[in-house]
């Protein structure tokens, strides 16, 4: 897929098909990531790649956090399936946790998740360009201590994002972009 066609069509996928997805295709995806700039060239970043029993551990986090996140929802078929969705991530059949080192300093931790980000940015547009999808998700980071718990991730690391990958069960559409035209966000000076 030609790059900027790649940028055009990731969406967030939050349906998947439940093929496998070979563990050469993740590595490809994570070597993406692993290509990302980061401050100081420190290459801060760190994944964890969860599937089977880990996965469904994820899931049942998530599940709790998605049924107390819903609890006011008037639409009780939507609030069902985004429970769902929580559980089971989708029905992907992997999840990625993005990790960076954890910082005091707070131009250090900026940097530190500025740099995990821009990774992250790369696994989820190499993912695209692999025919699988994602979702950029911080939401299960609500309940971190399951997270860390289930994972085994120390203290010395700050969980960043999470994101199922998959290959999608069909292509969402493209949502509108917030001024296309780049009048109201870009100032060009001179």
């Amino acid at each position: 897929m030609e790059f900027y066609e790649v940028i055009h069509s990731r969406r967030a996928v939050r349906q998947y098909r439940p093929d496998p997805v070979p563990k050469e295709v993740l590595q490809r995806i994570l070597d993406a990531a692993n290509w990302a700039p980061s401050g100081m060239n420190r290459q801060q970043w760190y994944f964890v790649v969860a599937s089977g029993e880990k996965k469904k551990a994820l899931g049942a986090s998530y599940a709790k956090i998605a049924e107390r996140y819903t609890t006011r929802w008037d639409d009780a078929e939507r609030r069902k399936q985004f429970i769902e969705f929580a559980q089971t991530y989708g029905g992907a059949p992997v999840v990625i946790v993005a990790l960076t080192d954890a910082a005091g300093d707070p131009a250090t931790r900026k940097m530190n998740l500025e740099s995990v980000s821009a990774a992250f940015e790369n696994l989820l547009l190499a993912a695209c360009a692999e025919g699988l999808g994602s979702c950029w998700m911080t939401g299960p980071l609500q309940d971190e201590a399951s997270l860390r718990q289930i994972l085994n991730i120390p203290y010395d690391k700050e969980i960043v994002a999470v994101t199922p990958i998959g290959y999608p069960a069909f292509q969402p559409p493209a949502p509108p972009r917030l001024d296309p035209e780049l009048k109201e966000k870009v100032l060009w000076v001179e």
